[in-house]
């Protein structure tokens, strides 16, 4: 798998989750409207290592970053 430019399909299999486009769209529907001040690796809807995943992408800068910050965006 290619993971130089991950996409939204391929973050959500990284995290576990299902990752067809109705999947993506119903979870981004059900989690919006995250508040402001919630970081989005500390959202209650993450597991430990979901949110272990995601904290530690951002923190590194990770190829991941783009695409977790896209999503941090939708959920907002």
């Amino acid at each position: 798998m290619d993971l130089s430019h991950p996409s939204f399909k391929t973050l959500f299999e990284q995290l576990g989750l299902a990752s067809d486009e109705q999947a993506i769209e119903g979870f981004i529907d059900n989690h919006r409207g995250l508040n402001q001040s919630t970081q989005l690796a500390d959202a209650p809807f993450w597991n430990k290592n979901q949110a272990t995943f995601l904290q530690n992408a951002i923190d590194e800068d990770a190829n991941w970053a783009d695409v977790i910050d896209h999503l941090n965006v939708q959920l907002r």
